[in-house]
């Protein structure tokens, strides 16, 4: 059971406190602990990143989530060098 912390947070049942965006959805509460807010130094995750934000115009982020291993296949695992 989650329990709203603040308006923002939920804290769930796992312990941790997560923005109120991510509700109780798994892929989003997998993107917020291991993605959200986490600076990112790689060009190829980099490079992932642009694609995707790119391709979410108009599209939520969860069907962008959900497709990523779609779009790595599409975009050769984001290796900017090949």
């Amino acid at each position: 059971m989650a329990i709203r912390w603040a308006e923002d947070v939920i804290v769930h049942a796992d312990g941790l406190a997560r923005c109120g965006w991510c509700g109780r959805d798994a892929l989003y509460m997998a993107y917020h602990d291991e993605e959200w807010g986490v600076p990112e130094r790689d060009g190829n995750r980099l490079f992932e990143k642009l694609v995707l934000d790119t391709f979410q115009s108009g599209l939520s982020w969860r069907v962008i989530l959900a497709k990523r291993a779609a779009f790595r296949a599409a975009f050769a695992g984001f290796d900017i060098e090949r």
